[in-house]
């Protein structure tokens, strides 16, 4: 019986999984996780495949690995280790006890810049890495597209690649020594051995002899046959390293594990290789007739040396213009329909300009020369890559076509004969029906592509294995290997046959044993694998629940289940650093609080098999408390997860016939207790702020104490506008929409606004105290939210259908009519008048191209989320750029507050770590000088609450530089 069935059958029916999580609560110094929400989380990754992990572990120190492997070795249980989560093989799920090293173990140990060498914990994220690295002009190597979240420990398992490895090699080439554990608890520091010490080693017997035994037999024995049938190509990355255990290699046994993809120990640190680094770029890029003629011409830009050459197709850029993404940075592409992105580096950037110029000069030679473009300035190479990054993304989830899905996404052969193999793997994919776009690091003979196979059906998945048995053999026939950065796993190992021969499999058998002789090291993965069509996350058996719902999710086929396939796993929401999503992630380092990790929960929930409690399951609810409805993902993530929606649509069910937590009552139906207010500011005030009322106001309204309750302004701003204005002036008829924030809070920038939109000629109508929207979506109140939608569309009406623009001045307003009316109402008539007429207060004045005053100074400036994810940032940022002010804008993401999020009773404290991440400590450094701009309500409460600084509306400050300048010419 093949192994990991063996190991399935012990799991499911002789082990104790009480006992086992009880020992290692006891003993273990980390967190223990066997709650049905934990193991959902871990039951995939990036992959087509899910097995619920028997439990999770996150260990706090390297002593806590150890001792966790101990007592799974003593109830028998299978371990896997993981790092990041992002594997596209099933490599990092199994029915085993998940070890997940990234929250605790990921740590820097040392960067020795003179040696240029690094030591790092396995769950060290690669750029703090390079960050720190590139401060002495070095980095590691090796970069996949993941690399601002990949752990290296998920990097060594899979021997990752990435742009730059025609620079620096695969990360095996980059490892010097490991510190390993095995699952009978030896740990051992392993590198390069000569022979003395390798005989030494033998010599002194006991376990580390036997393993060092077996390894020097495995060489002596195999030798000849690894000299002959290893691929002689850069990325072979397929099988078990044991090339590096031959004399030449200098019997390496750290880089013999790299790959093994923790089927044979587990990583507690590397000492890692560092290059140097050449602090210039520069990129030029060639344009082909074709993807296959761009393949044929990479021996020719090789000879010029470029430090990373990559490769994109016509499709790729087609769906990239479908969805959205840099649609205006696909401009700077050259001529053509296949195109090689070369990156020349050097000490200078005249250095590297010289060496791209060089290449320009020589290509301009050849028959047919490629068109040509050469960029030199940071930001334009910076949109480049971008758009090469963004393939997975572009290439999944595309409206009106096919899913996408890995399984053989990575494939490598010799870089002299990647255009001859593309053309046969395109008729190949022809063949089958099958469409896919081919991008990669062609440089390495790297072909990236997620393919339309369909994975639901009996006849899908037929021919799935059918193409990938063919799709393996065109990869022998071209010397190449079925994986080059991504791994075996379970998808493509059981082909390792074709390419090695039975008897090097039998070698790689050999060698598992040795270091796993009792075959618990995630079993089932690599040697004696699951069959690609195991354990598949959707399959045949896939047959979601399908409820009714409020959103009509009409780009997911009308159905929430199926928008939560969206989520590929690909981990983008686990960025630590420079990042919009997931802002509870970053506080907390919690799977459960990425959007990733939200997705998963929601998809098991409709499968229904697991987490079988449906509208009522807290494990979904308890993963969706920090969501801040930020709408980050909408924008940030590759393929658009939309986790706001998915909350509001949740809740709306959870708490339907029950009673809602505090808060929903006191800040979801703000719309109605804030009128109220408006009408007695003083009372209102009164209870909101004087001593020991404050108290009971805050607890009665589920806030928290710390936070300092807004006054309600002593007149209103619709109030102010029937006193003193009987009509309309003439001009450019447009229509304010006054958001009770600012009418009830803050009505100086809705007079601010007016006074700006009057002063360019607007003849303005104001919206008499208007519905209040977004506070009950965000607390899933939403048969109340379509109500008050529905009330101001059509008060709204008579405007729109005379074309009449509608601006806002709050985000989280705007957005609503522009992102949630039509996924609410897709077919209102009305609404989609309303939704393409609605405008935040700059984009107003972009679209109008209405040139701003002049304000010197700085400006620490701050974009709501919303205004980042649904609306255009980039305009409000154009016009502070036109009013010549030096601007920082020092958090991508959320302030924290978001929106009543920040006020909420117990959600104070991951409020706050999310604002100190850059936002208040930028504007405390500001100081005084400096205008604060933002123009969310919620943000600029945190920065007053947080930093004590009062924010100015975009419109304030035109109103104050329209003021100066008038005063200026007076």
């Amino acid at each position: 019986m093949p192994q990991p069935q063996k190991s399935e059958e012990f799991v499911r029916t002789t082990l104790n999984p009480g006992a086992l999580e009880a020992d290692l609560r006891y003993q273990v110094e980390g967190e223990v996780r066997f709650d049905t929400a934990s193991r959902a989380l871990y039951a995939t990754d990036a992959s087509n495949y899910r097995q619920i992990p028997i439990g999770v572990v996150v260990p706090k120190s390297v002593a806590a690995v150890v001792k966790t492997l101990e007592i799974c070795r003593r109830h028998g249980a299978p371990i896997v280790s993981r790092g990041g989560g992002t594997g596209l093989c099933g490599q990092t799920c199994n029915l085993a006890v998940v070890i997940d090293h990234s929250k605790y173990l990921n740590r820097i140990l040392e960067l020795d810049q003179k040696n240029r060498y690094a030591r790092v914990e396995p769950g060290v994220i690669l750029d703090h890495l390079r960050d720190q690295a590139e401060n002495y002009h070095l980095t590691f190597g090796p970069d996949p597209a993941t690399h601002n979240y990949n752990t290296f420990g998920g990097m060594i398992g899979n021997n990752s690649c990435g742009i730059h490895s025609v620079m620096a090699g695969r990360t095996v080439d980059n490892i010097l020594e490991l510190d390993v554990v095995t699952y009978d608890g030896i740990r051992m520091k392993v590198g390069p051995t000569n022979e003395e010490e390798l005989q030494a080693i033998i010599n002194e017997g006991g376990r580390r002899g036997e393993i060092y035994r077996g390894m020097r037999d495995i060489r002596d024995r195999y030798g000849d046959l690894i000299r002959s049938r290893y691929p002689k190509i850069p990325r072979r990355v397929s099988g078990y390293n044991l090339d590096d255990l031959l004399p030449e290699n200098g019997f390496h046994v750290a880089r013999a594990l790299v790959g093994t993809e923790g089927t044979c120990v587990t990583v507690l640190e590397a000492k890692i290789r560092l290059i140097h680094s050449p602090p210039a770029r520069s990129i030029l890029l060639l344009g082909y007739p074709d993807i296959f003629a761009a393949g044929d011409h990479i021996p020719d830009i090789l000879a010029f040396e470029p430090v990373g050459l990559e490769g994109l197709d016509d499709l790729l850029i087609k769906l990239a213009r479908k969805k959205g993404l840099h649609t205006h940075d696909l401009a700077l592409l050259p001529e053509g329909n296949g195109w090689l992105l070369a990156e020349f580096g050097g000490d200078s950037k005249e250095e590297s300009n010289q060496k791209a110029r060089r290449a320009m000069d020589e290509l301009k030679k050849v028959k047919n020369p490629p068109s040509m473009k050469l960029f030199t300035d940071e930001r334009e190479e910076k949109k480049i890559w971008e758009i090469r990054e963004s393939g997975l993304g572009a290439t999944a989830n595309v409206p009106g076509m096919t899913l996408s899905w890995p399984g053989w996404e990575d494939a490598a052969v010799d870089p002299a004969r990647i255009g001859n193999y593309l053309r046969e793997f395109r008729k190949l994919l022809d063949d089958h029906r099958l469409a896919a776009s081919l991008y990669g690091h062609f440089g390495d003979g790297c072909i990236h592509c997620r393919i339309s196979f369909d994975v639901f059906s009996h006849e899908g998945i037929r021919n799935y294995m059918a193409f990938i048995h063919k799709a393996s053999d065109l990869v022998v026939k071209y010397g190449g290997s079925f994986s080059a950065e991504h791994g075996d796993g379970q998808s493509k190992a059981i082909f390792l046959g074709k390419m090695y021969g039975d008897e090097l499999v039998e070698a790689f058998r050999q060698f598992k044993t040795l270091w796993d002789p009792e075959w618990k090291m995630n079993p089932g993965k690599v040697i004696d694998p699951y069959l690609p069509d195991q354990n598949l996350r959707l399959g045949t058996g896939y047959n979601p629940w399908q409820p009714l719902t409020h959103f009509q999710f009409p780009r997911d086929e009308g159905s929430f289940p199926r928008a939560t396939l969206r989520c590929v796993g690909v981990g983008k929401c686990r960025r630590t650093h420079d990042a919009f999503m997931c802002p509870s992630f970053l506080a907390t380092r919690e799977e459960k609080h990425t959007t990733r990790g939200r997705a998963h929960l929601l998809f098991e929930m409709f499968r229904g098999d697991f987490i079988k409690d449906g509208w009522r399951s807290r494990e979904v609810l308890e993963a969706l408390e920090f969501c801040l409805s930020c709408k980050a993902c909408k924008s940030d993530c590759p393929v658009n997860v939309d986790m706001a929606t998915y909350k509001a649509e949740f809740l709306s069910h959870y708490y339907r016939r029950r009673l809602r937590p505090l808060p929903a009552y006191s800040m979801g139906l703000i719309g109605i207790w804030g009128r109220i207010g408006a009408r007695m500011p003083g009372m209102a005030n009164f209870l909101s702020h004087a001593p020991f009322l404050r108290t009971i106001t805050k607890a009665l309204g589920g806030i928290a104490q710390e936070r300092t309750m807004p006054r309600f302004a002593d007149e209103t701003f619709t109030d102010w506008y029937r006193r003193t204005r009987k009509q309309p002036g003439k001009g450019r008829p447009v229509v304010i929409y006054p958001d009770l924030f600012n009418d009830c809070f803050f009505p100086e920038i809705l007079k601010a606004a007016l006074e700006v939109l009057e002063h360019y000629g607007c003849s303005v109508r104001i919206l008499p105290a208007p519905p209040t929207v977004r506070p009950p979506i965000d607390y899933g109140m939403l048969d109340h939210a379509k109500r008050e939608i529905l009330k101001a569309v059509e008060l709204l009406s008579p405007y729109v259908r005379q074309g009449m623009p509608v601006i806002f001045l709050e985000p989280s307003s705007a957005a609503v009519f522009r992102d949630e009316l039509p996924e609410l109402m897709p077919q209102h008539q009305d609404g989609q008048r309303l939704t393409q007429l609605t405008f935040l207060f700059s984009e107003f004045m972009e679209r109008e191209q209405f040139a701003p005053p002049k304000l010197s100074g700085k400006a620490v400036f701050h974009g709501h989320c919303h205004q980042k994810a649904v609306l255009r940032i980039d305009d409000a940022r154009q016009m502070l750029k036109k009013m010549e002010l030096e601007v920082q804008e020092p958090q991508p993401g959320c302030c924290g507050m978001a929106g009543s999020f920040g006020f909420e009773k117990g959600k104070y404290e991951i409020s706050m770590k999310i604002a100190e991440a850059a936002l208040l400590p930028s504007i405390r450094k500001a100081g005084l000088p400096a205008y604060i701009v933002a123009d969310g309500f919620s943000c600029r409460m945190q920065i007053m609450g947080g930093a004590g600084r009062k924010a100015l509306h975009t419109a304030e400050l035109l109103q104050l530089a329209l003021k100066r300048e008038k005063g200026a010419r007076s």
